[in-house]
Order: structure tokens, then sequence, then C-alpha cells
């Protein structure tokens, strides 16, 4: 299976296109934003389980990272509320379940080579007043992950990786709540290769 396999190619996706897909668990939905493989595949996706589901133990042969944006996840290692950034590196194995239901953001099989660091990491939503706040939260091989935050209406200048003289965004995924709700009432994704630029909107309905 292809999903925006090509990223050199701008592409953009409205969100009444969007199609959540069955995944082979009963109660674990995904969209697919970019894939290259079948059920084994680099793939990032938004996924939402439902009340009281699970997913059958499985091992990640080349490491998955996630964020939880909504309710809370969980397996046999833990329990984790929104905006905990977790990562299980190549070899690592767990049975996930969700007994609030949740929505989570993935990305599997992208760990740079010989990254190895299993971690689960508190990203700061506290708000911004002004300007905005950078803290990081991964880096190993030129791969850095960071959370932004910022006040309204600032311009935030985006997080740049220098590899081999390029320069990458590989991915990138926007939250703005509102005050009164939660999840997030509008994330973004994008993914930037220049010259190009990937976005998608998202929500959890």
């Amino acid at each position: 299976m292809m999903v925006r396999a090509d990223f050199a190619e701008t592409v953009s996706v409205a969100r009444e296109t969007w199609h959540w897909q069955p995944s082979p668990q009963a109660g674990v939905e995904r969209v697919m934003l970019d894939r290259i493989g079948d059920e084994v595949a680099v793939a990032t996706s938004f996924v939402r389980y439902a009340e009281h589901s699970s997913f059958a133990a499985h091992q990640h042969d080349l490491g998955e990272e996630f964020i939880v944006l909504d309710g809370e996840f969980g397996d046999e290692h833990g329990r984790y509320p929104p905006m905990s950034y977790i990562r299980n590196p190549p070899g690592t194995s767990h049975t996930p379940f969700s007994d609030p239901g949740c929505l989570i953001f993935v990305k599997l099989r992208q760990f740079v080579l010989g990254d190895n660091r299993q971690c689960v990491e508190r990203i700061n939503d506290e708000p911004v007043a002004a300007g905005w706040r950078t803290s990081d939260l991964h880096s190993y091989g030129g791969e850095l992950v960071q959370s932004i935050s910022c006040a309204g209406g600032v311009e935030v200048e985006l997080p740049v990786v220098f590899l081999e003289a390029k320069k990458y965004l590989q991915s990138f995924l926007i939250t703005a709540p509102l005050p009164h709700r939660s999840p997030p009432d509008r994330a973004a994704w994008a993914s930037l290769f220049p010259p190009h630029l990937r976005m998608i909107d998202a929500d959890r309905n």
C-alpha cells in the first residue's frame, strides 16, 4: 500500500475528505497520513481507540513514537495522559489498550539507525503569554524532536534539521486547543521536504 509516499509532492487533504479506516483490531481506527507498506509499514497516522478497546501484543522491529492527544493510552508499562510523548525503540513490544478511549499521533519504523532510547516525556502545554517556547524532547544522529508552544497571532520560525547539506523539517504536528475544549479544537500535520510543504487538518470527529 502506498499513501502519499512521494515526499517531494505537495499534498493538501481537506478534513471533510478524511476516512477513518478500521485496523485489524475491533475498536481501533486510523487515518493514514502517509504509508509505505501494508500492516507492516513505514507510516504516519492518527489512531483512535474506542472506550475499553485494545490491540493485540506486537513488537516494533523498527521502532514507534507517538503523542497522546486526547484520552488515555495504556499498556503493560504504564498509562499515558494527553501530551505524553512516547518512544519505543526497535525490538520493544507492548500490548496497547485504552479504557476511556484516546486519540494518538503515531510514526512507525522511522527511527534513525542505532537510536535505542526508550522514553516517556511530558510535553509542556502551559499557555504562553507572548512569543513562543521551544522544548527538546529527543535528539539522535541528526534527528531533533521538539515541542513548540506559542501565543496567539505569533509567527513561529519552524525548526530545521540539516542533513547532508540539505534542510529538512521531517514532520510537524500542530495543535491549537480552545481554552474550554479538550481535545484540541484543531490540529495540523506537516511534512516539509524543501521546497514543498504538506499539511493535513485534523480533529477527532
